[in-house]
């Protein structure tokens, strides 16, 4: 009910509402900041308020939460969900054909959706990925993280047919969550799993700069990476938070993970995507204990100053 009240105080008289982003807080969450400015938006008439909000940010900043907390949000979530503004009953899409607003009182686009979801594939070339990154509203700092950023989607693109938005965004918050220097780097992994067998991984990785190979089994793939991992590593952080997602529909779909660890008080996240759901867990696992280590080097250098 919190929506509800808070949209009920707003018309007695309040001006100020505590609300956050896709309702994330504690316990069963907080008022949903979405649902809040766009009925206040759309029906003006009976609110007679502004928010200041810019609309068209909503889903670009519910996407930046759900990737930062590793909390997916759920597709039937309202103004920000998948299937928010999705339409497979035949009497909907008949009736959104004739007159949109029969089903919409406002527009996927007002809240930040793009208009065309499904525009590149394989063939695309650097200019249509740089003028839809633009569509986006994804800003890239240099020539050479575009450039970057490129790569990796033409190797997306090799091995899924259809390159979705949020294929896009997986894409860019993987490489843009990277520090200055990356203390390990993923480079190849090998699972051998059968029923009945313990699964074993074999995974290759660089820690400053020289490839190291570990091996170990364990209870399940992901498990036997990790400890693979840890091998090398050892770096004495505790596993606190293991989120899987499915970024798009059907078998091709990147698998977008988030790892979280802590260790002496300190919490990271890290994030990692790809088609192969064990190769995106490892990629996160790597992506954490990197933010591990950059925070270390921070504190050490901070101490020397």
């Amino acid at each position: 009910m919190a929506v509800a009240n808070s949209l009920a105080a707003v018309m007695g008289g309040a001006r100020q509402v505590e609300c956050t982003i896709n309702g994330l807080g504690e316990r069963a969450g907080n008022a949903a900041l979405e649902e809040i400015v766009m009925a206040v938006k759309t029906r003006h008439d009976v609110f007679g308020v502004e928010t200041g909000v810019d609309a068209t940010q909503i889903v670009p900043s519910s996407k930046l939460v759900s990737t930062i907390t590793g909390y997916p949000v759920q597709p039937n979530k309202a103004i920000v969900g998948a299937n928010a503004f999705s339409h497979e009953s035949g009497i909907h899409q008949d009736g959104v054909l004739k007159h949109r607003e029969t089903y919409e009182i406002m527009s996927a686009e007002s809240v930040g959706w793009a208009a065309n979801r499904l525009t590149l594939g394989k063939l695309s070339g650097r200019n249509a990925f740089k003028t839809k990154l633009a569509e986006l509203g994804i800003v890239l700092d240099s020539e050479e993280a575009l450039n970057a950023a490129f790569a990796r989607f033409k190797d997306l693109a090799d091995r899924k047919r259809e390159i979705f938005d949020e294929d896009l965004h997986a894409l860019l918050s993987e490489g843009t969550g990277a520090v200055d220097h990356d203390h390990y780097k993923f480079v190849s992994l090998k699972v051998c799993t059968e029923t009945g067998e313990q699964p074993v991984a074999t995974i290759v990785f660089a820690e400053n700069g020289a490839e190291k190979q570990a091996e170990s089994n364990g209870s399940g793939p992901v498990d036997a990476a990790f400890k693979a991992i840890e091998q090398v590593a050892n770096s004495g952080a505790e596993l606190e938070l293991y989120s899987v997602n499915a970024i798009t529909k059907g078998t091709e779909s990147q698998g977008e993970v988030t790892v979280r660890l802590s260790r002496d008080g300190r919490i990271v996240n890290g994030q990692g995507a790809d088609t192969d759901i064990i190769v995106a867990s490892a990629k996160a696992y790597l992506s954490a204990l990197n933010k591990l280590a950059s925070k270390e080097e921070r504190v050490k250098a901070q101490g020397d100053v």
